[in-house]
């Protein structure tokens, strides 16, 4: 029988939802009529003791005005406006707003017409009976529209009796996803409590409640909080085994890139529990505002945040390099947005995308030709460790030999700043890519010290760690690996790396820049370096999983170790060398580091230009040994390698070498 009722309410609710908006506001308008007609008769026989009709107010006029006249009168309040299963504090104002309006009709008649002997008491019942009713209605009907929640809703708490946790919780209690059932806060003062029908609970008392509730997940409402109090709260949280939500910070709500409302993730820059550094206006608009900037590999991680934050600094033209073409328009796009919104009362920058690679010396000869570049970000790089171990000649090019070009073309150019953004790999690389970087980081020091003090161009790199979120972070594929079930794969229990948003990240290398006086490398504090087994193990309670290991056999999903892989080191570094001093910024550290002659570098740098050419990636590894400190060659299975029209045959081609390779030596490479 309850079932059947339960359908049955459900279908009624479902047809009512249906009904077209027209017809809906008919229907309320004709209700209304009907409502303020009873009421004002109800007043009526309580102030005349008896349901006969008093002679005082025997006029029709009452009943030919006042009941047709609510209609406008609660159209002009916002009444019909109003989405019903939407109703909050504001609609119950125009209910009475309105109603008062009506009310006021009565003495109005009275006078205006002579129509009988005006009450008070009549005119105040029937205030109060008509609020009630219509009040009531409204109400009582948003109640019943909105309690379509599904019995397989999941049931969470709100952590955060706030403003923005009482607004979700009105919100949700119309979701047929989720069914809030209590708020957590640590004002005492709110504890045993009841707000938006739900109780506020101690903290203390959340687990229990949380278990007998049987509650799947908690939301974290705290919009205005650091990412030190995020970070002690996720402590607090995470051993209970509950999927942990979040509401966006109030940053991303003022910027427009989320609402208060928007649930997801928790971020995994809340796990850090670092907080952001105020950043000195002065050093970030230096080297931007009112000049000609260009990045290159402007469509990448750090190269789209790059232009974003130079962008909201007004440099006068914005120049982007991208050799993706999708990545050129989607960020084009976006910046022209950006433009569109943000820059209406102020002289718009100048955004010119350029479809190209930084290695072309004939696009980069004609960019700085043709436009006054005053200032260089160089973000086009290669990153991935293992792909660009398994295509030598293609990482070199990209990162190294393409820096050169660029930044040789920015000297003829006149450029004023070249900022370099490096990575921690490059200090005693075990890989190519590390050692690309490194190299890179060399050229622009050897370029520095040939200029002899006539200082043309100020070349400086910044050096940091991993960034979450950006392409090719563990944090995407961990969260693939955690929806699909596990296991979560990471290569070795000891591995550790430092981490830093993409936002700190970039803002920390646009002040590094403006302080450079060249040459030098500046290292960011990444703060500790987490291990990527904890950084696993976190993502997996916080999506409400328990981990699988030995002494939790039962668990739901497991880490899996791999190994590491080629090229691949347990621990980074940020310097080579102790030769490292601080700056007027307390996250920014410099440090000076030793490069050989430019004539030697240079042979080095035309020798890998031609061994990129035909691919010749065995000469590109003896190269990198010999030039770069610290570098050990992994072990290879196999180079890609092709043999250009008229090279030496004694460089063997890819297709040669490929089929060399035994059958089980290539599966296992793949594997």
């Amino acid at each position: 029988m309850r079932r059947r009722l339960r359908r049955l309410n459900l279908r009624l609710r479902m047809a009512l939802l249906a009904i077209p908006r027209k017809a809906k506001l008919a229907l309320m308008a004709s209700l209304d009529v009907v409502v303020i007609a009873a009421a004002l008769l109800i007043a009526i026989t309580l102030n005349s003791g008896n349901m006969q009709w008093p002679s005082e107010f025997g006029s029709i006029w009452y009943w030919l005005i006042i009941p047709p006249a609510s209609v406008p009168i609660f159209m002009a309040c916002g009444l019909y406006r109003q989405v019903i299963r939407y109703l909050g504090s504001r609609a119950a104002m125009q209910i009475v707003v309105g109603v008062g309006a009506v009310s006021a009709l009565i003495p109005m008649i009275t006078f205006f017409l002579d129509q009988g002997v005006y009450h008070a008491a009549v005119m105040i019942n029937f205030f109060l009976i008509a609020t009630g009713i219509i009040g009531a209605s409204r109400f009582g009907m948003r109640h019943f529209l909105g309690a379509t929640t599904s019995r397989h809703a999941d049931r969470l708490i709100i952590w955060g009796a706030g403003h923005t946790g009482l607004q979700l919780a009105q919100s949700l209690h119309i979701s047929r996803q989720w069914t809030p059932v209590a708020f957590v806060d640590d004002d005492s003062a709110l504890w045993g409590r009841t707000l938006q029908r739900l109780p506020c609970i101690a903290p203390e008392k959340l687990a229990a409640f949380a278990d007998r509730k049987r509650v799947g997940t908690i939301i974290l409402a705290m919009p205005t909080a650091t990412q030190t109090q995020r970070r002690r709260v996720i402590d607090r949280l995470e051993q209970l085994g509950i999927a942990i939500k979040t509401v966006p910070h109030m940053r991303e709500v003022l910027s427009g890139q989320q609402t208060q409302n928007d649930i997801r993730e928790v971020p995994i820059a809340d796990l850090l529990g670092r907080d952001p550094v105020p950043a000195s206006d002065a050093l970030l608009r230096r080297n931007i505002t009112g000049k000609t900037v260009l990045v290159t590999g402007a469509g990448g991680s750090i190269g789209s945040e790059l232009c974003r934050q130079i962008l909201s600094l007004q440099p006068s033209r914005l120049i982007l390099l991208e050799r993706s073409e999708f990545s050129l328009y989607r960020v084009e796009h976006e910046l022209r947005q950006r433009i569109t919104m943000d820059y209406e009362h102020v002289d718009l920058p100048t955004l010119v995308p350029l479809l190209g690679s930084a290695g072309n010396s004939v696009l980069i000869d004609r960019l700085f030709a043709s436009w006054k570049v005053d200032t260089v970000y160089h973000a086009a790089a290669y990153k991935h460790v293992p792909i660009v171990e398994e295509n030598v000649a293609e990482g070199i090019a990209n990162n190294t030999i393409a820096t050169w070009v660029t930044a040789e073309a920015a000297l003829k150019g006149g450029v004023e700043t070249f900022i370099l953004v490096s990575t921690d790999k490059a200090v005693r690389p075990t890989n190519v890519m590390g050692a690309s970087k490194r190299m890179a980081e060399m050229v622009l020091q050897s370029l520095m010290h040939r200029q002899h003090g006539n200082i043309k161009t100020r070349y400086s790199m910044v050096r940091f760690g991993n960034v979450l979120g950006s392409s090719g972070s563990v944090v995407p594929l961990f969260r693939e690996q955690i929806r699909q079930g596990g296991p979560v794969t990471v290569t070795h229990p000891d591995i550790n790396r430092f981490f830093m948003t993409v936002e700190e990240a970039v803002q920390l290398v646009i002040q590094a820049g403006s302080m450079a006086e060249g040459g030098e490398v500046y290292v960011l504090d990444m703060g500790e370096p987490m291990k990527i087994r904890d950084l696993a193990q976190r993502m997996i309670q916080l999506s409400g999983h328990t981990l699988q290991d030995d002494d939790h056999p039962m668990g739901m999903i497991s880490i899996q170790y791999t190994g590491l892989r080629p090229g691949e080191k347990l621990y980074e570094e940020l310097l080579i060398g102790d030769n490292v001093r601080g700056t007027s910024h307390p996250r920014i550290m410099r440090g000076n580091e030793s490069t050989p002659p430019w004539e030697r570098l240079e042979s080095w740098l035309v020798s890998l230009q031609a061994a990129c050419a035909v691919g010749d990636c065995a000469s590109i590894r003896s190269i990198l040994n010999e030039a770069v400190e610290g570098y050990q060659p992994g072990t290879k299975i196999h180079d890609l390698a092709w043999q250009a029209d008229g090279a030496n045959t004694h460089h063997e081609s890819w297709a040669n070498e490929t089929a060399a390779l035994r059958p089980n030596e290539e599966h296992e490479h793949n594997a």
